[in-house]
């Protein structure tokens, strides 16, 4: 019978744990995760899941490296005012890079992979991303929020999870604060999934809007998010202009 709550169990074994402090080894630089929960675990179902699971990845950052790179914050609901720097909403959840990477609903199963990886990304400052790909996002002009909506169960979401993250990585770089990377747990969250109607997974919406089933190329999601950037850009300066005539008719 098909359970839910076993996919968010977390029972790393030792040998899981060696084999991320290896991938940790390549980390360089520190990297915090802030990790909202509900001060009362009992009436979250996932939130003591979540807490584990950071401090299982924390354990293995200890044995990768003295002093340990990975470090984290626990943030309780109603008592913390990080909720509100951050603007989280929903419980649990994990926010890397001053909040342009988050993780809305526990990271489970393939994700933690993602993650993981996030992490690593982040501490080396190496994206991954192609050059032309990292010029692309470098012009972007226009507030961009991506969710990439994801289960535990599935191969290909870490991979769109990761792109995702990395070009709001590559975003924030290029001194552009207005690009974020939600990636959104659907069992979790089944209202954000309902609103997207979501059928299978990943789902990419930008901006609100579903942009792709499936896994993109990188070339093919940068290109989504530039467009949605530029629609959004010619919006504004559209209204502003507007506004400008309007001004200048009444003087």
């Amino acid at each position: 019978m098909f359970n839910i709550d076993e996919m968010f169990e977390v029972s790393f074994t030792q040998e899981d744990i060696e084999s991320i402090a290896e991938a940790f080894r390549e980390m360089k630089e520190p990297v915090t995760l802030y990790v909202f929960v509900e001060k009362n675990r009992s009436r979250c179902r996932y939130c003591s899941n979540t807490v584990k699971l950071v401090e299982s990845l924390a354990r293995a950052s200890a044995r990768a490296s003295t002093p340990p790179l990975l470090n984290y914050v626990l943030a309780e609901k109603e008592v913390d005012e990080l909720f509100k720097k951050f603007k989280v909403s929903r419980i649990p959840s994990i926010v890397l890079l001053d909040g342009h990477i988050r993780y809305t609903g526990m990271p489970a199963g393939e994700e933690v992979r993602g993650l993981v990886e996030t992490i690593i990304r982040l501490s080396t400052g190496d994206s991954g991303l192609s050059e032309r790909s990292i010029r692309r996002i470098s012009e972007l002009k226009a507030p961009v929020y991506i969710e990439v909506i994801v289960t535990p169960t599935c191969p290909y979401c870490p991979y769109v999870a990761l792109m995702a993250n990395m070009i709001a990585f590559e975003a924030y770089r290029a001194g552009n604060r207005a690009v974020v990377s939600d990636i959104v747990e659907a069992y979790e969250n089944p209202d954000i999934a309902d609103a997207y109607n979501v059928m299978s997974v990943p789902v990419v919406a930008i901006n609100r809007q579903v942009a792709f089933v499936g896994l993109p190329y990188e070339e093919q999601f940068v290109e989504l998010v530039y467009d949605a950037s530029m629609r959004l850009w010619v919006r504004e300066q559209r209204r502003k202009f507007l506004e400008r005539m309007l001004k200048e008719g009444t003087e």
